[in-house]
């Protein structure tokens, strides 16, 4: 870009105005075409002649700024006139707004600019450009305050006219000055920018015990609300979000301190109002300073990147389908322009782990190829800026944090550090281009020879810190570390996994000396786990479901059955309930599955007591919940300090959901070759499900008519199958 990066001379007291004049040169001929690129230090709303140059909010997001900071081309031809005038505001964001759980902000900078090229060119090939430079200016806005965590105050008073229009710059704005930017920083987006994806409307408004008045919006969902009003100069709206009730009130003690409220004060005219400078996770809304008959008529708006749906599916227990759906907003909610793993608190931070865990899922759901791979680019730049440590956010703004004594220092942690190795081959098999696993190739064997060095001498992987099976329902609300599961074997086992994915990776892109030092590391990380942690009566140590689970599920015990046959007898002696933590409930029904407990993983399933997946759906529950019991039986939120009501890491259950209740798997990457095994059970009588595939779309739906299913296959041209039934021979399909 040949624009400076520019910032207002002084601080303005509100969200900068950046502006500049554009008179087309003449004699050329018509204009043919116009481009304007741009990115910001804060996130930006750019216009031309007061219309938005296009359809993202919240740009350009948040990435590792140290090493990438993203930019957006827009296509401005239509908007252009003779006479033209460019504005971008710019506020805080993640660049300069709160970011993390204790409370900072301003991690990578004090000051807010932006960086722009106009690019015009002519009938007659001349080109004129108008970039960011000394020459533009800055003014104060309407944006008095803005915050992601806190909301942002916007008053109507303050707009003008002169803003947008040509001749009219307003006597108040002042210089520019140029940033110390390196610009080398710069990169075009990999995925999509956030947009606004629906509008929905209250189900319910009424006022609270306390004469409040509250909004119910139906769904729990990310975005803010959008209104337009008329009222005396000077009144004040203010609007504060939560996803629960609790007491009849709005439950706001799990934001932690994250404020969540936007206030507007209105000008004496008709007044439109959207607060496009940060967003909340919220299903209800207590709003005050509007009538109850305006409240009935605001809109929520609902913003998360932009990906296409392709994946679907849908059953015959209406609970199951409340759970898939569940997932799917959360997927929504936290898929804004980065995995976070939640929307709403002082938090939203890109933890490993959780897509680790979850990605599967997604990949099914969304084309997150772009999405997800973007996320990588800032995982690779952190790992390398680390000495090939994985951190635990990515972005990692942990490292800016003052040092918490109960918090560990960062090292390799088994789950969250694989993410590496994980994520890009879960692209791999869902989308079936290997470009992931060669762009990330380094990352992922830069994790696995640095966990290699932390190793015990016997070889298992139980000398640092572990978040371990985090979050076990048997673990106390104030460690939520402190699980059943041993450390240890959660974590060698999934640096087993890591290691074994990271050989077929080095074999696929023709590395062979590579895959074979992976190969030998993953032989000698499975003989070390059996060795240390495997008795003679195949009993693993600390005898829990998620032990059995992960040893199962990712291959590292030769008598499978009688590990099945003893995780079958632990959920058993659960009652069918969750004991599992965050390690083990992604593959649990799997490792149940695979060793011939179908019924068991059934049941598991569609289990209603607490702790289980359907709980939160018989709770009224509309996105998948960060505790089991974030909401306890009577209706109170849970006492403990994590408490989110959208958190997608427990949904990856609906992978599962997908591959053996609808049928559909991968034989081979990218969908060419499918697996169409549906597994009926649970008292399930129909089931259906659908997946958009770059060959096309496949679908399966089954029915059972005499105990017996009935299976209709669509596959795309050119796509070959097997269709496996129980107790049936398989069947060779084509398109």
């Amino acid at each position: 870009m040949q624009g400076r990066m520019i910032t207002p001379a002084s601080e303005l007291g509100s969200a900068p105005l950046f502006r500049t004049e554009i008179t087309l040169d003449t004699g050329h001929g018509p204009v043919t075409a116009a481009t304007l690129t741009i990115s910001s230090l804060g996130v930006h709303e750019a216009r031309i002649n007061g219309r938005p140059v296009g359809d993202d909010v919240l740009s350009p997001g948040w990435s590792s700024y140290e090493h990438r900071l993203r930019y957006l081309t827009h296509d401005v031809t239509a908007l252009l006139t003779e006479r033209s005038v460019l504005t971008v505001l710019v506020g805080n964001g993640w660049h300069r707004g709160k970011l993390g759980f204790m409370g900072g902000r301003a991690f990578y900078s004090d000051r807010l600019g932006v960086i722009a090229d106009l690019t015009i060119t002519f009938a007659d090939g001349h080109r004129q450009t108008a970039v960011t430079d000394e020459s533009w200016r800055a003014g104060g806005s309407d944006v008095i305050a803005d915050d992601l965590y806190d909301g942002q105050t916007v008053d109507a008073r303050r707009r003008s006219a002169k803003w947008y229009a040509h001749g009219g710059e307003p006597e108040w704005f002042l210089p520019v000055r140029a940033l110390d930017f390196d610009a080398s920083t710069l990169t075009p987006y990999i995925g999509p920018p956030v947009t606004r994806q629906d509008v929905v409307t209250p189900v319910k408004v009424w006022r609270s015990p306390e004469g409040r008045t509250l909004a119910d919006f139906g769904q729990n969902l990310v975005g803010w609300l959008r209104f337009t009003t008329t009222g005396p100069a000077g009144a004040e709206v203010r609007i504060r979000h939560a996803e629960v009730l609790e007491h009849g009130e709005l439950g706001v003690r799990p934001l932690r301190d994250a404020q969540a409220t936007d206030r507007f004060i209105l000008s004496g005219g008709e007044d439109h109002f959207e607060p496009t400078m940060t967003f909340h996770g919220f299903r209800y809304a207590e709003v005050t300073g509007l009538p109850l008959e305006e409240v009935e008529r605001i809109e929520a708006v609902v913003v998360h990147s932009d990906l296409r749906r392709t994946g679907t599916f849908e059953c015959s227990d209406e609970l199951l389908n409340q759970l898939h759906s569940n997932v799917v907003w959360s997927t929504k909610g936290n898929f804004l322009d980065l995995p976070t793993d939640c929307p709403q608190r002082n938090e939203r931070l890109g933890w490993t782990g959780d897509i680790a865990v979850f990605a599967p899922s997604a990949a099914y759901l969304f084309d997150a190829r772009g999405f997800l791979a973007d996320w990588l680019a800032d995982l690779a730049a952190e790992q390398h800026a680390a000495a090939g440590l994985v951190p635990f956010v990515v972005p990692d703004v942990l490292k800016y944090l003052p040092e918490v004594p109960e918090f560990p220092a960062p090292d390799s942690t088994a789950f969250w550090s694989d993410a590496a190795v994980w994520v890009p081959w879960t692209l791999w098999q869902a989308y079936g281009d290997r470009t992931i696993l060669a762009d990330q190739y380094d990352s992922m064997t830069a994790h696995v020879r640095r966990v290699e060095t932390l190793l015990s001498p016997a070889g298992v992987w139980d000398t640092s810190f572990q978040f371990g099976d985090w979050l076990d329902p048997d673990a106390p609300p104030d460690n939520p570390a402190k699980a059943k599961a041993d450390p240890g074997v959660v974590a060698t086992a999934a640096y087993y996994r890591s290691a074994t994915v990271t050989a077929e990776t080095a074999a696929l892109l023709g590395r062979d000396s590579d895959a074979a030092e992976f190969r030998d590391l993953a032989a000698r990380v499975r003989a070390a786990f059996n060795e240390q942690y495997v008795s003679a009566d195949g009993t693993i140590v600390s005898d829990c479901t998620t032990v059995y689970t992960l040893a199962l599920a990712f291959g590292l015990i030769d008598d499978e059955a009688a590990a099945g046959r003893r995780l079958a007898e632990l959920v058993a002696d659960s009652g069918y309930r969750i004991s599992t933590g965050f390690a083990g409930t992604p593959y649990i029904l799997d490792a149940l599955t695979r060793t011939g407990h179908l019924d068991v993983a059934y049941r598991l399933l569609l289990e209603r007591g607490c702790p289980s997946w359907l709980y939160p759906v018989t709770m009224g529950a509309t996105t998948i919940w960060e505790r089991w019991d974030s909401m306890l039986p009577d209706g109170s939120v849970n006492p403990g300090e994590m408490t989110s009501f959208n958190h997608y890491a427990l949904g990856a259950v609906a992978d599962w959901m997908h591959r053996v209740i609808g049928g559909i798997a991968p034989l081979e990457p990218g969908y060419s070759r499918v697996l169409i095994a549906p597994r009926p059970g649970g008292g399930l009588t129909w089931a259906r499900a659908g997946l958009d595939t770059r060959h096309g779309r496949i679908e399966v739906s089954w029915r059972l008519v005499d105990g017996e299913p009935v299976v209709d296959v669509t596959l795309p041209a050119g796509v070959t199958g097997v269709l496996s039934l129980p107790g049936k021979e398989d069947v060779e399909l084509t398109g």
